[in-house]
């Protein structure tokens, strides 16, 4: 399935939905699912941000390979600003979301 180029960015303050383009060159230079989308917390989130405040992001990210029969295929990991160390956290999960948002054709989901 590879990258669908898209992304899906939710405000949940203002209630809005916008699409935008996945940037290509991080996708190539980070590969996966989880450095594609630390990378993306890096750029947009202040690393002095509330970590439970209105400026920290979470974030559902496909890779490459989501949606394919690829023994990976079915991965896709959350990121977001940790509460409990205030670092970056990720956390990898299976079942149909990952597949399911590829399906839709998003490579990614923020949430602001």
């Amino acid at each position: 399935m590879a990258w669908t180029n898209k992304v899906l960015r939710v405000n949940l303050s203002e209630g809005t939905c916008n699409s935008e383009p996945l940037n290509t060159e991080w996708a190539q230079d980070y590969i996966g699912q989880r450095g594609l989308a630390t990378r993306y917390m890096v750029e947009e989130v202040d690393a002095t941000c509330d970590p439970l405040g209105p400026d920290n992001k979470l974030i559902f990210a496909t890779g490459p390979l989501t949606g394919t029969m690829a023994s990976t295929g079915g991965r896709y990991s959350v990121i977001t600003k940790g509460p409990l160390t205030g670092a970056i956290a990720c956390s990898n999960s299976g079942g149909f979301l990952g597949a399911e948002l590829k399906s839709a054709g998003w490579d990614m989901v923020i949430l602001e």
